[in-house]
């Protein structure tokens, strides 16, 4: 991506506004969930099943928008096309498997990746900074002010291509 970037320095501020509003998503979704110990049903996770996913895509989509590439643009697409839907997949088997009391009814109301608009389902779980810390999320806090400086740099002082 970095090779067939020309960002500009609008791209590199519409880039980080999206992709700290991902991160803000990632943030909000790992402070409710207790991966494989209890299903995760409360704050973003009324309005997605995959929040953390969706955060994730928002992330990535600000790095190509800051990228200002068309061919960035489709690398990245490409790429999220390909693993993503069957990564869903996947998860929603696990759960549906781990949880059988109550991944089907929460399936049922909330969606899969596109979230709805008014939040569904039990809501069982709240936020919490301690579960951010356990999940790790600081890792990929570091990810799209790094990917930023890169493209920055990239711009600044490297030729177009």
């Amino acid at each position: 991506m970095i090779a067939l970037a020309r960002p500009r320095p609008w791209s590199l501020l519409a880039g980080l506004v999206l992709g700290l509003a991902g991160e803000a998503l990632r943030i909000w979704a790992s402070g409710h969930i207790e991966k494989t110990r209890v299903l995760a049903t409360g704050g973003p996770y009324a309005h997605t099943r995959n929040p953390l996913y969706l955060g994730s895509t928002l992330m990535a989509a600000g790095i190509v928008l800051a990228s200002a590439s068309p061919w960035a643009a489709l690398a990245g697409a490409a790429y999220y096309l390909a693993f993503y839907p069957s990564a869903i997949r996947g998860e929603a088997a696990f759960l549906a498997t781990r949880f059988p009391d109550t991944f089907e009814p929460w399936a049922r109301e909330v969606p899969a990746f596109v979230p709805r608009v008014t939040p569904a389902g039990p809501r069982a779980s709240r936020f919490r900074w301690a579960r951010v810390a356990l999940n790790r999320e600081w890792r990929t806090l570091l990810a799209v002010p790094l990917a930023l400086l890169l493209l920055w740099a990239r711009g600044r002082y490297l030729p177009p291509i």
